[in-house]
């Protein structure tokens, strides 16, 4: 059910973007129980100009690094699990990309399981039986 965009300045590797994809997914699916193959992300790339970021908003120090993570996905979550998240995914994007915590801005955008069609348009969470949300 999230919808994951991550936006970060062109130059990295094929296979640091997989590991910060998977380190977003890991740490959703520790934190908010999301089923593991409930993954769906958009990675993109920007020129220099084209992402724009304060390096010192907040007292922190970012560099060109830096990490834009947009997830979108279903209310109910709590405040202590979003807390729980944005801790795992940094130490995640630490451990397995290689990433600066410093460098990792996270957005969470909720709504309800009636807004989301995934294919045959229909409202899947809707219309589909609980069991094979999973």
């Amino acid at each position: 059910m999230p919808f994951v965009r991550i936006d970060v300045l062109e130059g990295r590797s094929d296979e640091q973007l997989a590991a910060v994809g998977d380190a977003i997914q890991r740490a959703m699916v520790e934190c908010f129980g999301v089923p593991e193959r409930d993954q769906f992300q958009i990675i993109t790339e920007h020129r220099r100009g084209r992402l724009i970021y304060n390096p010192e908003y907040l007292d922190v120090a970012r560099t060109d690094g830096v990490l834009i993570v947009q997830i979108l996905f279903s209310s109910g979550r709590t405040t202590e699990q979003k807390a729980a998240f944005f801790a795992r995914a940094a130490e995640l994007l630490v451990e397995k990309a290689g990433m600066r915590r410093e460098d990792v801005t996270i957005a969470l955008h909720e709504n309800t399981r009636a807004d989301w069609s995934f294919g045959n348009g229909i409202a899947s969470y809707i219309t589909l039986p609980k069991e094979q949300w999973r």
